[in-house]
């Protein structure tokens, strides 16, 4: 297997350049897709397993099944298939380190990067279990690390082909310091069988170390089954206490106490991340009450060795007949002699070879090749201060910000509500500062009050009800002799504070002067006088307007403009009508030329005066008498003679 595959084509499309890893069932090699011009990894089913049809019908089923699942912390894979007696996958090329290379290099991991790496591998665990596909073989060797930080489980649904064999060798080592107790039963494996072995990488991560350890397979299987291990925190004083529950409970040895889905893990990670110091108050001691059955014995492995298949292909007793001559003894012997010679130099070489491997891999490859640069997990900003942060000098360091508002009914003022990129990402100090955009609470949904003295009301209750805040706004007017009446000269709130939903404005408006009511008196038969004193006195305006009337005396008031006891303001004109008497019904032949003055006409007094009677009691003819009689224009006394 070593090198047969390193340049051969598979289906005229994939070219093996390179061997990049191996595995209990395959190995991996690193392949150039020609159709689609882009390097895939390729993993080719060992070819003493590709004897058996039944594995090889279940390989290819169940990497069929794989690659139905498409999330982003999962290994892809592309093709699945069997060409010129080989079965191989077609997968994503990784470039990054595996979780165990990680921890090795660098020792206990900071709680940050545990939940940064845990909530990745549980949210691949949550969509592989959602389309039924169990992993069964969660481990650090199964996780790779990206250069960005992004996690991605590889192996999906291979495990389940080495469960078929019943036995824990050596070679299942690795594998068996993180399986679970059903599994080190030999009972079947579900979602929580998953968990478990998460728990078990986050344990490694968190301290360093492995739960459980021991000499063979079988001692840490059996520890798996019936053994505690030690608290965390035991270990790594600085877990918090959340983390440590999160971890215990995942590691819970009886189902029930253990995580019921990776959806339950994640929710109880992301309670987590929001508050480090949440405490979930489970209990961190494995209870076995609900215990997983009796303890079953687990066979020795079984070697078979080459020498032995050798044995089993002799015939009869197992000795190998053969008869030679004494020539072909001695040819035997020089030709044993030249291979021996052959096979020493192999071996230098091989050994030489071996030892410019250990050397550059275990101490000239970390002197002469940079260790690749830690990332950082970006720092949680939701719930904080804007203004702490923004003031931050260490955050000044690695962080450029940029804060948009929103309004909220529920989060107080200044108060961070989201973060982009979030929390979950991370970044390398090198490229500092990153640019960090915030999304601020502004509070509840505001405005500034503006000045609406000096304005109309109705201009300003029209400004006020159209504000993005609701507003209630009451106009109440008053009387004032220094504003223009309808015109604003009080407002509450005043100009520059804020106006908030529900709030109500108050605007009081000019109603002009003050002007006093008054009633108008009745003029009625006055004469033009007395109705104007009676005006004064109400301190109203009079004013006089005359024409001809056949029933009121000439000289009287006959009608007035305002009805007697009308409210009217001070300084209200009032009308009023002085009768002419009646309208005069002289015909014009017998009117005096207009020329003529009438002081040119003067009456002819008679001759002779009749003499007066004496007597008081006697009468005087009305014709005659005098006083207050006004005489027509054509009653004057004829002269006599």
């Amino acid at each position: 297997m070593d090198d047969m595959y390193i340049g051969r084509y598979l289906d005229d499309r994939y070219e093996i350049l390179e061997r990049i890893g191996s595995g209990g069932m395959a190995v991996v090699y690193k392949a150039l897709d020609h159709r689609l011009n882009r390097f895939v990894a390729i993993k080719i089913l060992k070819s003493d397993l590709a004897q058996d049809p039944d594995l090889r019908r279940r390989f290819h089923a169940e990497s069929q099944a794989v690659a139905m699942l498409s999330h982003p912390n999962i290994v892809s894979v592309y093709d699945v298939n069997h060409s010129e007696n080989v079965d191989y996958i077609v997968m994503e090329l990784i470039e990054g380190i595996t979780l165990k290379q990680y921890i090795n290099r660098k020792g206990i991991l900071n709680w940050k990067e545990v939940l940064h790496f845990t909530t990745q591998i549980a949210k691949a665990l949550e969509h592989a279990h959602s389309r039924g596909i169990i992993h069964r073989d969660i481990k650090p060797h199964n996780i790779m690390i990206l250069k960005d930080g992004t996690v991605k489980v590889a192996d999906f649904g291979i495990a389940r082909l080495l469960s078929t064999q019943s036995t824990l060798t050596q070679q299942t080592l690795g594998s068996v310091h993180y399986i679970s107790p059903e599994q080190a039963k030999g009972d079947a494996a579900d979602a929580r069988s998953d968990i478990y072995s998460v728990g078990v990488v986050m344990y490694e991560m968190l301290t360093s170390r492995l739960p459980f350890e021991g000499d063979n397979a079988v001692s840490i299987a059996i520890q798996h089954i019936s053994s505690v291990p030690l608290q965390p925190r035991e270990i790594n004083p600085d877990i918090p206490v959340g983390l440590e529950e999160i971890t215990m409970r995942a590691m819970s040895p009886t189902l029930g106490g253990r995580y019921q889905s990776a959806t339950e893990l994640l929710a109880d990670l992301e309670d987590f991340r929001k508050n480090p110091s949440v405490r979930f108050n489970y209990s961190t001691i494995p209870s076995m009450a609900d215990d997983l059955g009796a303890t079953r014995t687990i066979p020795s492995a079984r070697v078979v060795t080459e020498a032995e298949r050798a044995r089993r292909r002799v015939s009869g007793n197992g000795a190998v007949r053969s008869r030679t001559t004494a020539e072909e003894y001695r040819e035997n012997r020089r030709r044993s002699s030249k291979t021996t010679v052959l096979v020493g130099i192999l071996c230098v070489i091989v050994f030489v070879g071996f030892l410019f491997w250990v050397m550059w891999n275990f101490f000239l490859k970390d002197l002469l090749t940079p260790a690749p640069e830690e990332r950082v997990p970006i720092e949680d900003f939701i719930g904080k201060q804007y203004d702490t942060i923004v003031e931050n000098e260490e955050y000044k360091k690695y962080y450029t910000f940029k804060a948009t508002y929103e309004n909220s009914d529920t989060i107080p003022e200044g108060q961070i509500i989201d973060q982009s990129p979030d929390s979950d990402e991370s970044f390398l100090p090198s490229k500092a500062p990153v640019s960090i955009e915030l999304t601020v609470s502004a509070g509840v949904k505001s405005v500034v009050m503006q000045d609406y003295i000096n304005r109309d009301y109705r201009e300003a209750v029209h400004e006020l009800e159209s504000l993005p805040v609701k507003v209630k706004v009451i106009a109440t007017p008053q009387v004032n002799d220094s504003y223009t009446p309808g015109y604003v000269f009080e407002q509450v709130p005043a100009q520059g504070e804020i106006l908030k939903d529900d709030m109500t404005v108050y605007l009081t408006y000019s109603a002009g002067p003050d002007v006093k009511l008054v009633k108008v008196p009745d003029l009625t038969n006055l004469t033009e006088v007395t109705a104007m004193s009676k005006l004064s006195v109400m301190e109203l305006v009079g004013v006089k307007k005359e024409e001809y009337n056949d029933t009121v005396p000439a000289g009287r008031v006959f009608f007035q403009n305002y009805e007697p006891e009308t409210e009217v303001e001070q300084g209200t004109e009032v009308e009023f009508y002085i009768s002419l008497g009646p309208e005069p019904t002289v015909p014009p032949e017998t009117q005096p030329p207009e020329t003529q003055p009438p002081e040119t006409q003067p009456p002819t007094p008679p001759e002779s005066e009749p003499s007066l009677p004496t007597d008081p009691d006697s009468t005087i003819p009305e014709e005659t008498q005098g006083g207050d009689h006004e005489l027509g224009d054509d009653e004057g006394v004829q002269p006599r003679g």
